[in-house]
């Protein structure tokens, strides 16, 4: 009998959880009308809009009009950066890390073509961000700080509440990509010191194609769509109830059990990164030893290819990654390895392990097996 696949993926999506399925089951075919609408449909629609709003504000410790609700994290991260620098008028001064998501990296390009300056603090060889190169990064027309809350390639976790108090106090806006956070690590804004924090639903077992930016109270976003005047203005389009409510849904559920889950998922990732580096040779643990996500493990293996290997372990009914989804296929090395310091050929030998609610012991005693086989054949 053939073995079931094992799925060790989990930063680049999540399956969706079923009950999170059944909360949204209605909104595609029974409670199906626009919330715009004045009839009773309409306002059963506006009303699950309203809640999920208030869900997610609850996870947060936010108000429910700090919510905006939009595609997913790449639309969260260009609403929050460049909402904030065009209210700016694209001028002034924005600080980002060398590590960060494409979706701020390559945002901060194209504000140098509109004559926004900016500054790239470097990581050490962790992948930290050092809140001191922030703080001294710091211009008199500094009006953003963009920094990620955890890595999504190595799961390195930033100081972001220490960031964001010395940011805060200098009366500067901050923005973290919570993108990998749900489920995994607190998520109270108030303690956390920001003033924008982006997600994306199918992180933390809800639907791809949902997403969520939170806005502080007062802070002036402009809208990068509109239309309709949807979100109070901030993001026009008919609103995806379906994937609001699933999105909403999954982001309580996942902070329902966070603290739990993530003390079983850390045990797996300690035991998993102690058999890799038993078992194989020169094996490098890449991002921070123990400020790393619960779920995540990532290693280079000098000699090998992190892409051929990534194939043969899928052959063998293993799923894992040489890095950032959004990044498979690509010939140059990952950026936020090579920030970290390692050398090109090195970073060519990366392999992401991400583990979710479905993982086991058992599971990974068989991948460890597999994966010192495989990299020795590749040797």
């Amino acid at each position: 009998m053939k073995t079931r696949p094992v799925y060790l993926d989990h930063a680049a999506a999540t399956p969706l959880d079923g009950a999170v399925f059944s909360a949204m089951r209605p909104y595609f075919s029974k409670q199906f009308a626009n919330p715009s609408s004045i009839h009773a449909p309409g306002k059963e629609a506006a009303k699950a809009l309203s809640e999920a709003r208030k869900r997610v504000a609850g996870v947060l410790a936010c108000n429910p009009d700090e919510i905006i609700f939009t595609s997913g994290g790449t639309e969260s991260n260009n609403l929050a950066l460049v909402g904030i620098a065009e209210a700016h008028n694209f001028k002034g001064h924005i600080i980002t890390s060398a590590i960060e998501h494409a979706s701020v990296l390559e945002v901060m390009e194209y504000f140098k073509t509109r004559g926004v300056s900016v500054t790239v603090v470097g990581v050490d060889e962790y992948g930290r961000v050092n809140p001191r190169d922030v703080k001294a990064a710091i211009r008199d027309d500094t009006f953003l700080v963009s920094i990620m809350y955890a890595n999504n390639e190595i799961g390195t976790i930033q100081s972001i509440a220490k960031i964001g108090s010395a940011v805060q106090k200098q009366e500067i806006l901050m923005h973290t990509d919570a993108v990998q956070a749900p489920g995994l690590l607190p998520l109270n804004v108030n303690k956390l010191h920001v003033g924008l924090m982006s997600f994306s639903s199918h992180k933390f077992y809800g639907p791809k194609g949902a997403g969520i930016l939170y806005a502080k109270r007062g802070t002036q976003v402009m809208p990068q769509l509109r239309g309709g005047g949807q979100e109070r203005g901030r993001r026009s389009s008919t609103e995806n109830i379906p994937g609001i409510v699933g999105a909403a849904t999954a982001f309580a559920r996942a902070e329902s059990h966070r603290e739990k889950e993530a003390s079983r998922l850390s045990k797996l990732r300690n035991w998993i990164i102690k058999e890799a580096i038993f078992r194989i040779p020169d094996a490098l643990l890449t991002g921070h030893p123990r400020e790393r996500l619960p779920n995540s493990a990532s290693f280079c293996f000098p000699g090998v290819s992190g892409e051929h290997l990534v194939m043969r372990l899928s052959e063998r009914g293993f799923d894992c990654s040489s890095g950032s989804a959004c990044s498979e296929g690509a010939l140059e090395p990952s950026h936020v390895l090579l920030a970290c310091g390692l050398d090109k050929n090195a970073a060519k030998g990366s392999l992401r392990i991400t583990l979710g609610a479905s993982t086991t012991q058992a599971q990974l005693a068989r991948f460890a097996l597999v994966l010192q086989e495989e990299i020795k054949k590749l040797r």
